[in-house]
């Protein structure tokens, strides 16, 4: 096709243009070609009262338009036509191609339809081949978790209650997101809080149990290990007695000798404490079954509960030592006092072995915190009852238990240098109330005797009453019946204060001093000078009755003041230091 060129629009010429109608059609016709508004001109037509002549004016620019559509039509009509006589030759070729596709069409209906029917097929098999594998898949799965319950139940109905929690947190970690029934899903939603619940009950239902029998333990405990500890001392006090013999035999020559002195092995009994098993914690034969705690432990562990237990057994075993310390008012304290302290002592056995076994359930710091207390309350009571007794023999027994369980508890590594401390303070009122006793034998002593020459008839009343004492002139076995130069006064008194000797030391010893001799030797300086010497010099002033009492008096006396060498020796001996350091100063008598 030709294009044509687009005509510019320009308004009609005026044949008049003086005339104000055709100036009018003019501004019309230029207006409508400019596409402005002619609202102006419509009202001013109706203004002017002549609407005709806008009409008028309207047809006319219609007239001139239709005459220029005629003259593009007959500029393009060979385009036109020549457009039409291609359409027309196309029109055959479309109903060509119109047949082609419609006997195409025909032939993939008919080969498509078996495929299409195939597909249909091969698709539905596909969709139940998967619905079949997604069954068996959640079938596998159920079958899988029913297992995992079942032997969760197993494991429950045993009480292996670790496995159990196992079992449990399989099922929630593995499977139970992944559960293909809803309804199963729910109800293990709803039933694994409730094993785990239960699992908690029991547990702590057998460390409640656990707890009632530990403390029944723990003073059998107490008094079985203090009780070793006591062994101990008695095997060393026996190795000392024989040391003291054969050193006794050196000095005085009586015959060559040499001696050697085997010790015995140190089985206390318990064992090997750096093996404790998890299984019951017991060694040796302090052995004490402490599985419910460490199941309780590990199970608290397992449920997350880790922190809370560890508080709740410490709150628990703290409540317990609280109740050890209470004193019964009923009973006196010279009976209860073993049980008392044994019963604080088992405590710390037994938290020392679950310090050092149980995987961190206590810390240190909080057995050291215990121990204080202990310790501190201990002393309180000692302190109390040691001021109320009146008794040297009570305050020994009680101090010997003490120190026997400062032995005990110094093995395990507890510190007990304040109750050492407390034993310490109170040895001069033991010392002042056993010279009080020894002041009272002695004068029941020297009431007694009738002042005559003892007359020993028997080898062994000789060796009682004179070599006991080194009182012998000669080492030489005299004839009998022997007849001594002093009365039964000399070997009483001599016993009396061997006894004192003995009893200080005794108190002495094990309390922490380790040289005490001094303190001993004030004590039987005391003894000699005070008591003794005041009772004989007091009976010379009072009591004596003739000449031959008097002659009497002084050879007793004369005979005591040798023997003075003996208890200082004796002394010495027991307190574990050389003969030659036992040198008495000054004079007993005068």
């Amino acid at each position: 096709m030709q294009s044509s060129k687009m005509r510019r629009k320009v308004a009609p010429a005026a044949a008049d243009g003086d005339s104000s109608e055709k100036f009018d059609q003019l501004l019309l016709s230029s207006a409508i070609c400019n596409n402005e508004d002619l609202g102006p001109f419509v009202r001013k037509a109706f203004t002017s009262g002549k609407p005709e002549t806008l009409l008028h004016h309207l047809r006319h620019f219609a007239r001139s338009k239709e005459s220029e559509i005629e003259e593009v039509c007959k500029a393009h009509y060979q385009d036109f036509i020549m457009a039409v006589d291609d359409l027309r030759s196309l029109l055959s070729d479309v109903d060509s191609l119109k047949s082609s596709l419609s006997n195409s069409n025909i032939k993939l209906q008919s080969v498509a339809g078996p495929l299409l029917s195939s597909l249909d097929a091969f698709v539905e098999a596909r969709n139940i081949s998967q619905n079949v594998s997604l069954a068996l898949e959640s079938v596998r799965k159920c079958v899988k978790l029913a297992d995992l319950c079942s032997r969760a139940n197993l494991h429950l109905s045993n009480n292996n209650f670790y496995m159990a929690l196992k079992c449990v947190d399989s099922i929630e970690g593995e499977f139970i997101d992944k559960t293909p029934s809803s309804t199963l899903r729910k109800m293990l939603e709803k039933q694994i809080p409730e094993i785990r619940s239960y699992i908690e009950r029991k547990i702590n239902k057998e460390f409640g149990d656990w707890l009632v029998e530990i403390r029944i333990v723990s003073r059998n405990l107490g008094q079985l290990a203090i009780g070793q500890a006591s062994s101990a001392r008695q095997r060393e006090e026996e190795l000392r007695i024989k040391q003291r013999q054969a050193e006794e035999q050196t000095r005085l020559s009586l015959r060559d000798c040499v001696y050697a002195l085997e010790e015995e092995d140190d089985d206390d009994g318990l064992g090997d404490q750096g093996k404790d098993g998890y299984n019951n914690g017991s060694s040796g034969v302090l052995g004490f079954d402490l599985t419910s705690l460490y199941r309780a432990y590990h199970i608290h562990q397992t449920l997350g509960l880790e922190d809370r237990f560890r508080q709740y057994y410490f709150e628990n075993r703290k409540l317990q030592l609280t109740s050890d310390f209470q004193v019964s008012s009923m009973t006196p304290f010279l009976e209860s006092h073993q049980t008392f302290f044994a019963q604080i002592a088992g405590f710390f056995i037994v938290e020392d072995r679950v310090l050092r076994t149980s995987g961190g359930l206590i810390l240190k710091m909080d057995v050291e915190n215990l121990w204080e207390t202990a310790v501190s309350k201990m002393c309180s009571v000692l302190e109390d009852q040691f001021s109320r007794m009146q008794t040297a023999n009570h305050l020994l027994l009680i101090k010997d238990y003490v120190s026997l369980l400062g032995v005990t508890l110094r093995r395990y590594g507890y510190p007990v240098d304040p109750l050492l401390d407390v034993l310490s303070k109170h040895r001069d009122k033991y010392h002042e109330l056993l010279l009080s006793d020894c002041r009272k034998q002695i004068g029941e002593v020297l009431a007694a005797d009738k002042f005559e020459q003892m007359l020993m008839k028997k080898e062994y009343e000789y060796s009682m009453n004179v070599l006991s004492f080194q009182l012998q002139t000669s080492d030489i076995t005299p004839a009998f019946p022997f007849v001594a130069p002093f009365s039964s006064t000399v070997p009483d008194c001599c016993r009396i204060v061997r006894s004192f000797i003995e009893d200080s030391v005794s108190f002495m010893s094990y309390g922490g001093q380790l040289e005490f001799y001094d303190v001993v030797k004030k004590y039987l300086d005391r003894l000699l000078n005070e008591v003794l010497d005041g009772a004989l010099l007091k009976l010379t002033n009072t009591s004596i009755h003739g000449v031959s009492q008097a002659m009497q008096v002084a050879a007793n006396m004369v005979v005591l003041e040798r023997a003075c060498d003996f208890f200082f020796r004796h002394a010495a001996q027991l307190s574990g230091i050389p003969l030659r350091m036992a040198e008495r100063v000054g004079d007993s008598f005068h």
